[in-house]
């Protein structure tokens, strides 16, 4: 698989539309990829997405799928034919339940001769700390954890995985240089911590080996967003 660019993808995590499309039209085209999480596709469902690709926005829905495996491909399969350029699944799910949204994606992508989706596996959030981590009652250390599972990924088929950027080197060591990886918990230097636990700054995300790095609070919450941004993609490319 060809390896892919160095993307910054905007979080919208929000459930507030009229946000949702002040930030657009404020940062698109500088910045073109988008994450749809949780809140705001519960809130506006399949149409957020229908308008941020009409709009001519890349769009990862980040809804982390975890179920049994046949419910878990047909809900893969209802994210690819909304055209989305990214989803994901939670790989505590298992192997069968990967194989099956990679099966039927892919299945589905070449029967209407269009392009899969990415498809991307979460390992541990990013908000998991050592002490909740341990509280899970796991006995292997955090980083093991997240490498095992993303072989784990990869064996299923998966396109890469979301991991903390402090994993990335163990996870591109053990995947090699195609397999895609996904990093949120990205703090700039100026920016708040907020919840994550696990953070680098985007500079340090891409020395470690990241392909896209998921940005939200330290853009959508400053005071000029725009700027905000530019200050990252400058630090992305090594400005």
């Amino acid at each position: 698989m060809k390896r892919k660019e160095r993307k910054l993808i905007l979080a919208l995590d929000t459930g507030d539309r009229q946000r949702v499309n002040d930030l657009v039209k404020l940062l698109y085209p500088r910045v073109d990829y988008f994450k749809v999480g949780l809140e705001l596709f519960t809130s506006f469902g399949p149409e957020i997405v229908s308008q941020l690709k009409h709009q001519g926005c890349k769009v990862f829905v980040d809804l982390k799928l975890h179920d049994i495996p046949n419910t878990v491909g047909r809900a893969a399969v209802s994210l690819a034919k909304m055209g989305v350029d990214m989803l994901n699944i939670h790989l505590s799910g298992g192997i069968g339940m990967s194989r099956a949204a990679v099966e039927e994606v892919r299945h589905y992508a070449a029967e209407q001769g269009v392009a899969a989706p990415l498809i991307i596996g979460v390992t541990v959030l990013t908000s998991t700390g050592m002490t909740d981590y341990s509280s899970m009652g796991y006995t292997d250390t955090l980083e093991r954890r997240v490498v095992r599972l993303a072989q784990m990924g990869k064996e299923a088929g998966l396109d890469g995985v979301v991991a903390s950027p402090r994993e990335a080197q163990s996870i591109r060591a053990a995947c090699g240089p195609d397999f895609v990886l996904v990093t949120p918990g990205i703090r700039p230097l100026w920016a708040a911590k907020n919840d994550q636990q696990r953070i680098t700054t985007p500079k340090e995300a891409l020395d470690l080996g990241a392909d896209y790095l998921v940005v939200g609070r330290p853009i959508t919450a400053a005071q000029d967003p725009l700027s905000a941004a530019e200050k990252i993609l400058a630090e992305m490319e090594g400005e």
